[in-house]
C-alpha cells in the first residue's frame, strides 16, 4: 500500500455540498465509498517512480483494510482459530490495550509480519507486538477534517471518526480504520515458535 512518486496526489478541489458535507465539483463513482465517504483521489500507477515509505496510497489501504489483505504484499493476511494478524505498536504498559484499539494498519501475512519490523524503520523505533484479532470491525475512516468558510471549505486538521460520527460527511478519507476486539497479544518468543513460515 506504499505510494510511490508516479502516484502524487491529484489536485482537485474540495467544495460544500448542499446536502452538508464536501465533494468535489465533478464527483465520479470511485470518489465515495459505500457509506458516502469523500476518498482522497490518488492515481493508481503502482511502480511508477521510487516507493515512498512512510505514505500510504488511499485506494490500496482502503482495499488491504476492507478484504483483509497484506499491507505489504496484498495476499490473503494470516488467520486462524484465535483471529487475524495484526501487528501493532507496543503498547502493553497501557491497562487493557489493544482491546478496543482503533487501527488504521491492515493485517499481514506470517512471511512479512516476521519481517516488517526489520524492514520498517517506524516499527524498529516504536517496537512492534504481533496480536491476532478476532473481530476486527470496520469502524470508520481517518483522514483531513474540513470546515465551512463561507461559501469555501477549508481544511482544519486530520481526525479519525467513526462511520456514525457527524463529522464524517466533512472529512476527506485517507485511510479505511478497524476496531480491534477479540484481541490475544502474541510475545516474541512466541511468535517465533508459531508463526515462522
Amino acid at each position: 500500500m506504499t505510494a510511490w512518486t508516479g502516484e502524487d496526489r491529484r489536485t482537485a478541489p474540495v467544495v460544500i455540498r448542499k446536502a452538508n458535507g464536501i465533494g468535489y465539483p465533478h464527483e465520479n463513482p470511485h470518489d465515495r465509498d459505500t457509506v458516502g465517504v469523500l476518498w482522497a483521489r490518488r492515481p493508481l500507477r503502482q511502480g511508477a517512480g521510487r516507493p515512498r515509505y512512510g505514505h500510504v496510497h488511499p485506494q490500496r489501504q482502503r482495499r488491504a483494510m476492507h478484504r483483509l489483505l497484506c499491507q505489504i504484499c496484498a495476499m490473503p493476511a494470516y488467520e486462524d482459530e484465535h483471529g487475524t494478524l495484526f501487528l501493532l505498536e507496543d503498547h502493553r504498559n497501557v491497562p487493557g490495550w489493544p482491546e478496543d484499539e482503533v487501527t488504521a494498519h491492515p493485517p499481514l501475512c506470517l512471511r512479512c509480519a516476521a519481517m516488517s519490523p526489520r524492514w520498517c524503520p517506524h516499527l524498529r523505533r516504536t517496537g512492534a507486538v504481533a496480536v491476532q484479532v478476532k473481530h476486527p470491525d470496520i469502524d470508520g475512516v481517518h483522514g483531513l477534517r474540513y470546515q465551512p468558510d463561507g461559501p469555501l471549505a477549508v481544511p482544519d486538521k486530520p481526525v479519525t471518526v467513526p462511520y456514525d460520527d457527524p463529522a464524517v460527511p466533512w472529512v476527506l478519507a485517507a485511510h479505511l480504520t478497524r476496531v480491534l476486539r477479540g484481541c490475544t497479544v502474541v510475545e516474541p518468543e512466541e511468535f517465533a515458535a508459531r508463526f515462522t513460515p
